[in-house]
């Protein structure tokens, strides 16, 4: 057969892989209830009520059974019925007839039919299951959970994930792939490397960071607060919780809630507080603690926020869905006239971030727009909300940013400009946020006096110049595969003597680093030097240093370099100014 060219003909494989296995399924556990099992970028899912979780030898069963119904050639057709029709044909299926209520009166309900098993679905398919000749089931520790419809308060199912490819061969190409994508998790990496670790007795979402992972956190920190101030942002630090009252004026307790930890339970002369899940508002009672003129504006308020939101268990991952989190957040305070400037600073602070750090090229633009659809979401009337997104466009459009447009992805309070980057398996997760808000400022009641003496509502521009540092760390550990340029890691050069004689020496130089603000360590372990060595390079310090008679006598080191390997002997003196240039540079 021929190979698959387009995308589209790539997804309706894919999706017709999905149906197979769904067959599969129902051939082997007939109990079991399907939901969906949609196509996505490079595989599939099937979401599964079973009861319990399908454990890795049933989805190894099940692979095997799938492989046979496409040797059976089975022809693939589609067909539509009436609603009473539709209803009947699923009525064993209470998810399918969730799914067929909740369809407009007039819509046309299509099924898709292989053999005995038929399924709801608006397709598309390939026209039998020959075509797909390759399938592959990821069955590592079996399946994994997944709530019906991403709601918490629904039943949890069992998702199966799997790709499928017209050729074997692609299909070996692209597991090959994948496996290297693996050791480049952060999630598997970053633990290997002691960045951080996790606690079942502490709780889901709520990682370690270990000294190197927390000594990189403090050196980004570091780097934004002096970039944040050397652009005119003044630092706030505000409390980790505040009463109900506060969110209930921000518009969070009603818009937020569910997302949030809240600490009492509410009731009569009940004083309820909760965790924050943004700073926001308490920056906003800080600009609310004087009167401001139009001459104080904009006023640029910094500040490094730990936050916390309760995300649903099932959408936990190492450090990139965590729920308790710091952010580099910030808010401008600004009239109307101030706010393209301002807008555009941003981007210039966050496009400056992701330069240094070496990741421009690996993030996209995306413009979230509110759902007139779905007013309930929001706050403001359309004709603010319309009013905020052309502005939000004309800014977009000058500054040339090449986005895609998401309706219904914007805050409650105002539309969004998301930097989305993408994980080593090519999952997309939004890393830094800006946004536009016409309302809160109104809300708190938040003014300047303009310059005709009418006090006036500002104009807020919510933003993170590198988003949470968790995430950003992680994908940090996956860009660099733990190689974290000179600058950033947390073990700049190993000290390694080759035997304890010369460890005084080792110790005098490592004090003399330090001393400069290097961040070294003395490897002078009784182990020969071969091993020092090759556990030093698994552990990716960018710098060995080896010490001997010959380099003791001459204030000098045997330099192996991670970019460069064996350099040779070269003198303390030498090796300072060389790092300290790279520091500086903040070279990749």
């Amino acid at each position: 057969m021929p190979r698959i060219q387009s995308e589209d003909e790539g997804r309706a494989l894919r999706h017709t892989a999905s149906h197979i296995m769904a067959q599969a399924v129902k051939r082997l556990y007939p109990e079991c209830k399907l939901a969906i099992g949609p196509a996505t970028d490079d595989g599939f899912y099937y979401d599964i009520d079973k009861g319990t979780s399908f454990t890795k030898e049933e989805i190894e069963a099940i692979e095997a059974e799938m492989k046979k119904i496409v040797k059976e050639g089975l022809p693939i057709e589609r067909f539509t019925l009436p609603r009473e029709e539709a209803l009947a044909l699923m009525r064993d299926e209470p998810y399918k007839l969730e799914l067929i209520n909740d369809l407009p009166a007039d819509a046309e309900i299509s099924f898709y039919k292989q053999g005995e098993f038929t399924d709801l679905c608006a397709g598309p398919h390939v026209a039998n299951t020959k075509l797909v000749k390759a399938v592959k089931l990821f069955s590592e520790g079996g399946s994994s959970g997944a709530y019906w419809r991403g709601d918490v308060h629904n039943k949890m199912l069992s998702r199966i994930y799997g790709t499928a490819f017209p050729k074997q061969s692609e299909l070996d190409a692209y597991l090959k792939a994948r496996e290297e994508a693996r050791k480049r998790d952060h999630n598997k990496l970053g633990r290997e490397l002691k960045f951080f670790t996790t606690s079942d007795i502490i709780g889901q979402g709520l990682p370690l960071l270990m000294p190197k992972g927390a000594r990189v956190t403090q050196l980004l920190q570091r780097f934004v607060e002096d970039e944040e101030e050397r652009r005119g942002y003044v630092i706030t630090k505000t409390p980790f919780m505040a009463k109900s009252d506060l969110y209930k004026v921000s518009g969070h307790w009603d818009h937020y809630k569910d997302g949030m930890f809240v600490l009492g339970e509410e009731g009569k002369d009940a004083e309820v507080f909760a965790l924050r899940p943004m700073t926001c508002p308490f920056q906003f009672t800080i600009y609310n603690a004087e009167q401001h003129s139009y001459r104080d504006l904009p006023i640029r308020y910094a500040e490094t926020s730990t936050l916390f939101r309760n995300e649903d268990s099932g959408e936990m991952h190492g450090l990139i869905r965590v729920r308790q989190f710091t952010i580099s957040e910030g808010h401008l305070v600004c009239t109307r006239e101030q706010l393209k400037d301002e807008f555009k600073g941003v981007v210039d602070l966050i496009q400056f971030m992701m330069r240094t750090l070496g990741i421009e090229d690996d993030i996209s633009y995306r413009f979230s727009k509110w759902d007139p659809n779905n007013r309930d979401k929001y706050i403001g009337d359309e004709a603010v909300w319309e009013d905020a997104q052309r502005e939000m466009r004309e800014i977009i459009d000058e500054i040339g940013l090449d986005v895609t447009e998401e309706v219904g992805e914007a805050a409650f309070y105002g539309p969004k400009l998301d930097i989305q980057a993408k994980n080593v398996f090519g999952k997309e997760d939004t890393i830094i946020t800006v946004q536009i808000d016409f309302a809160l400022a109104e809300r708190f009641g938040m003014t300047y006096v303009d310059t005709d003496g009418a006090k006036r509502h500002p104009i807020i521009i919510h933003r993170t110049s590198i988003g949470c540092y968790e995430r950003t760390l992680a994908m940090l550990v996956e860009k660099y595969a733990g190689a974290f340029p000179v600058w950033l890691a947390p073990v700049q050069a190993k000290l390694l003597p080759i035997s304890e004689k010369y460890s005084n020496y080792a110790r005098e130089t490592a004090a003399r680093f330090k001393a400069e603000g290097f961040r070294v360590e003395v490897d002078d372990r009784s182990e020969k030097i071969g091993f020092k060595i090759r556990e030093a390079r698994l552990e990716r310090v960018p710098y060995l240093l080896v010490m001997g008679e010959k380099e003791a006598e001459s204030a000098a080191v045997s330099l192996w370099s991670r970019a460069a390997g064996d350099e040779g002997e070269i003198g303390a003196d030498k090796f300072i100014e060389r790092v300290r240039k790279e520091i500086k540079d903040r070279v990749r």
